[in-house]
């Protein structure tokens, strides 16, 4: 690898890192009211198009470094971007996978993996218990590795109860986030989803300067934000420290697939909708003067244009309040 020439050995070697960060880009098109900074850290410029390249990297060093692939197939349940980054990185380690994820799931994640080669399982969610019914990927993944006809043939890396996936934000994400700010990033916005991110970046953000605040950001119950997840239908994850969390806002579908539009319309930005959510959250927070704030943008626009579509019109779209 030769960064000065931006020669790499394999495409693994995009991945953000401290050394080779992902770029954040502030608003400045989008009403900000005040006299402060709002950033949107681009994780959709990892080469597997999000956040989730670098705990799929963990995840599988994590494997091969405990002896725990032995010539195993992985099987791994997603919402689609772990599972994309899982395959491409299965493929250069010659090992298979199989991906299990819930059936309502955009068209194009389905279409990406069995690109890749996945074996692919779209999951109904009612195959999970009745108190967790969004977590569906989850039980099937687990009959693969529990069951006694397949245990001995799959592992999985579990990115909802594996440490590594805290550890890959901690030591790239949130060290990234500290650097690219000069140390002066006051709030940061992320998404529950596995919570690695949230976790692993509050934990370095907040080791470094107590007083960050760190917001998470909820979509609402039967919600069509791929990627985030609601607690009152799935099941927290045991990666998640809640003690980081400074406030959690709840963020309705409309809005979050509005901003996203607004973002690509006004700042250029094609970011998926999770990515409007959070941005949503962080327009309408009471930010003092001075602050630094730093979005996640977890992924792009590409593998949302069939949810994008019931919210676009040829007369574009009615404005929508973004401020508090």
């Amino acid at each position: 690898m030769n960064l000065s020439r931006r020669v790499f050995d394999d495409v693994s070697q995009l991945i953000g890192s401290r050394e080779n960060p992902t770029p954040m880009v502030r608003l400045r098109r989008l009403p900000v009211s005040g006299d402060h900074s709002i950033y949107a850290k681009l994780e959709w410029m990892n080469p597997f198009g999000s956040i989730k390249d670098r705990t799929a990297r963990y995840l599988l060093e994590g494997l091969r470094r405990d002896n725990r692939l032995n010539g195993k197939k992985i099987v791994e349940p997603t919402s689609g971007n772990t599972g994309i980054a899982i395959a491409a990185l299965a493929n250069l380690l010659g090992v298979e996978c199989a991906i299990t994820i819930p059936s309502g799931a955009p068209e194009e994640k389905i279409a990406l993996l069995r690109l890749l080669g996945a074996e692919v399982w779209p999951t109904p969610d009612d195959l999970c218990p009745i108190d967790h019914p969004k977590d569906g990927a989850i039980a099937l993944a687990r009959s693969f590795v529990e069951g006694p006809a397949t245990r001995d043939l799959y592992v999985m890396p579990n990115q909802y109860e594996n440490p590594e996936n805290v550890r890959a934000h901690y030591e790239t994400t949130g060290a990234e986030i500290w650097d690219q700010t000069e140390g002066k990033v006051t709030h940061f916005f992320a998404g529950y989803g596995t919570c690695g991110t949230i976790t692993g970046v509050a934990k370095f953000l907040k080791e470094k300067n107590r007083g960050i605040r760190v917001v998470a950001i909820e979509p609402e119950k039967g919600h069509r934000l791929s990627g985030l997840k609601n607690f009152q239908e799935s099941k927290k994850p045991v990666i998640l420290d809640e003690s980081l969390i400074d406030a959690t806002v709840r963020v309705p579908d409309a809005p979050a697939y509005e901003t996203a539009i607004r973002l690509a319309r006004e700042e250029g930005m094609l970011v998926g909708p999770s990515t409007g959510a959070i941005v949503w959250a962080a327009l309408r927070e009471n930010l003092p003067a001075g602050t630094v704030a730093v979005c996640i943008s977890p992924d792009n626009a590409f593998k949302y244009t069939t949810h994008f579509t019931p919210h676009l019109s040829e007369d574009g779209i009615p404005g929508v309040e973004v401020t508090a």
